[in-house]
């Protein structure tokens, strides 16, 4: 018999959608976290209500990675419209877990794989009164038949229970009542398995935080002062405002009971956009959350911003395109149509977010760089980083003050003079000075236009103003270089071989680098942040001879960045591309490196 890895399993749950099983998998994964063990979880769920098939990933790692594992080493077959493929997705070596209250069925059965059967059907209809229960108590079984296979203790379950329903004791006592039915089931039988064991680290996740990308964004947001939120619901971005709406009170309501901010549910995506322009305008921190097709109906609007130089923070979550495409899977698709969103001649700063301390410290960031470089400024962030959850250190709270750049008041328009030209550079960074309406000074006020228009905001078609301000633009924008988060660098491998990851591709590719590494090809990274590239990114250009982009999309599209802004190195950029949806994986970004070096 093989020798049990201790924490370290991959654990798949297939069920349907709308059955209960979410419950079930959110007791059985914090569960895991709360006995210290460095885990993750990732949740494949269908478009539509109910009723569709879902998967539930549940790693386990030792090495604290927080990405899907390619191997799954259990799997729990719960539903029956997909049970025939879930089986061949085990790997060899592996569990099923089954509701043996009906047979199995003969083409289920696979050489060298491990089959543990609980009936969990015929225990549900025994033991659970309530007829209305028992489909979602069913979920319940296999948490205890889990729980007592790889050694989760019961009172850690109980104590999970407590966290997740402390004022409902019934419901506790109905979930512990099936969770015990799976749980004594295994021990009756006396099945065991040799695949993993889970041991409790003491204070291994001390300090650690539990939370989701898109509940970190909208803390950001908060702290970031954002004081006017205009959205329109659309998965995968619609949690992050209503998480928004959970916790702002606590911050912005004053001594007197007065509401220090607006959160607007527009008619639809185009509204939304121009209320955030039209707050911003007016001086207030604005933002919107959205997805590819919402981003796509705002582009006019985002043109008007970059023209007419208007703050204000879209949070992009990503998911699967084009159209309508995988509303409810993951891609980093959009990063092109943010870094250039709107027609004509067009540069937008980017925030890329790469795990929940960053989610929470680039979105409050966002309404600085907003408001000093007076334009749209994207947060990138997609489905896996904003609707899974990450254990997390603590975030970092801003300890400064709010950035408003060159915002003129009325000492300030005094101390110059009176004098204010809207669109002029002073200073050579392509930054203009801005006033906001209502300042009570006499040269304060002018004519915001999405058409041409020279340095004193006067209408203009003049060719060489017309130019002129297109140039500025391009400056503010070169000027942002210095501002944007620079890029985390890891090097030392003397192998001139790098890679390059962003947001959620950063996880896998940690795994996949050490999976490299110890097959004998050491490699550096660059983990991308924001968008104009930072200094650093030439720097670790020229040092290497093959750079691998890791990104989650079909064509490539930071590796199309990267070679526009380094001609002279576009044949080192190799683009590896994992586009299907589903988080991407280690093994994936391993297998596309191998093949592209031909081993």
């Amino acid at each position: 018999m093989t020798t049990p890895a201790r924490n370290d399993v991959n654990i798949c749950v297939a069920t349907k959608n709308g059955s209960g099983s979410a419950s079930a998998n959110a007791i059985l994964f914090k569960s895991i976290f709360k006995m210290g063990i460095p885990c993750s979880a990732k949740n494949l769920f269908p478009s539509n209500i109910e009723g569709l098939p879902t998967w539930y990933f549940i790693r386990a790692s030792q090495d604290g990675y927080q990405c899907r594992k390619d191997a799954i080493d259990v799997m729990v077959i719960f539903n029956d419209a997909t049970e025939l493929q879930d089986v061949h997705k085990v790997r060899a070596g592996g569990i099923v877990i089954h509701d043996d209250s009906k047979p199995l069925r003969a083409e289920l059965r696979r050489a060298g794989v491990q089959y543990i059967g609980v009936p969990a059907g015929n225990l549900v209809r025994e033991h659970i009164k309530q007829p209305q229960l028992r489909e979602k108590q069913r979920n319940m079984v296999y948490v205890g038949a889990l729980a007592r296979l790889f050694g989760i203790p019961r009172g850690t379950i109980e104590a999970v229970l407590k966290d997740t329903f402390g004022n409902k004791p019934a419901v506790i006592e109905s979930n512990l009542l099936a969770i015990d039915l799976g749980y004594k089931h295994i021990e009756a039988t006396g099945a065991t398995q040799s695949v993993a064991q889970l041991a409790e680290l003491p204070g291994g996740n001390d300090g650690k935080i539990m939370i989701e990308g898109n509940a970190a964004c909208a803390l950001g947001a908060i702290f970031g002062g954002a004081a006017v939120v205009a959205w329109y619901p659309i998965t995968p971005s619609s949690s992050l405002v209503e998480e928004m709406i959970a916790r702002i009170e606590e911050y912005r309501v004053d001594e007197h009971g007065h509401r220090r901010y607006t959160i607007l549910q527009a008619e639809d995506e185009l509204a939304s956009a121009t209320m955030v322009v039209g707050a911003g305008w007016v001086g207030a921190r604005s933002m919107t959350a959205t997805a590819g097709p919402g981003l796509s109906l705002m582009q006019e609007t985002i043109g008007l911003a970059y023209f007419a130089e208007v703050p204000g923070v879209f949070i992009v979550v990503q998911r699967g395109g084009p159209s309508t495409g995988l509303p409810t899977r993951t891609q980093q698709a959009d990063i092109s149509l943010m870094h250039q969103g709107s027609h004509g001649d067009t540069r937008h700063i980017v925030l890329i977010p790469h795990d929940m301390r960053s989610a929470f410290e680039l979105t409050w960031k966002s309404f600085d760089l907003a408001e000093r470089f007076q334009c749209p400024v994207f947060v990138a962030m997609d489905l896996d980083l904003g609707m899974n959850l990450y254990s997390s250190k603590p975030f970092e709270y801003p300890d400064k003050p709010f950035d408003r750049g060159k915002l003129l008041g009325v000492k300030e328009l005094e101390a110059q003079g009176g004098k204010f030209r809207r669109y002029f550079d002073l200073d050579g960074d392509g930054i203009p000075q801005r006033t906001i309406p209502g300042t009570d000074h006499p040269a304060a006020a002018y004519f915001a236009r999405g058409s041409g228009h020279d340095s004193d905001a006067r209408y203009s078609e003049d060719a060489k103003v017309y130019k002129e301000q297109l140039d500025r633009l391009r400056r503010k924008y070169e000027t942002a270089r210095k501002w944007v988060p620079e890029p985390i660098v890891e090097n030392g491998s003397r192998s001139g071989v790098g890679v390059i990851s962003f947001g959620s591709s950063m996880e896998s590719t940690r795994e996949a680098r050490d999976r490299l590494r110890a097959a004998g090809l050491p490699t550096d990274h660059l983990l991308l942040r924001a968008l104009p590239l930072a200094p650093e990114v030439g720097t670790f250009v020229a040092d290497h001879k093959e750079i691998y982009v890791v990104e989650q999309n079909r064509d490539g599209q930071m590796t199309q960045i990267l070679r526009d802004e380094f001609p002279k190195h576009a044949d080192r950029f190799r683009p590896v591309l994992v586009y299907d949806g589903v988080p991407i994986a280690a093994g994936q970004i391993v297998s596309l490196i191998n093949s592209q070096r031909g081993t």
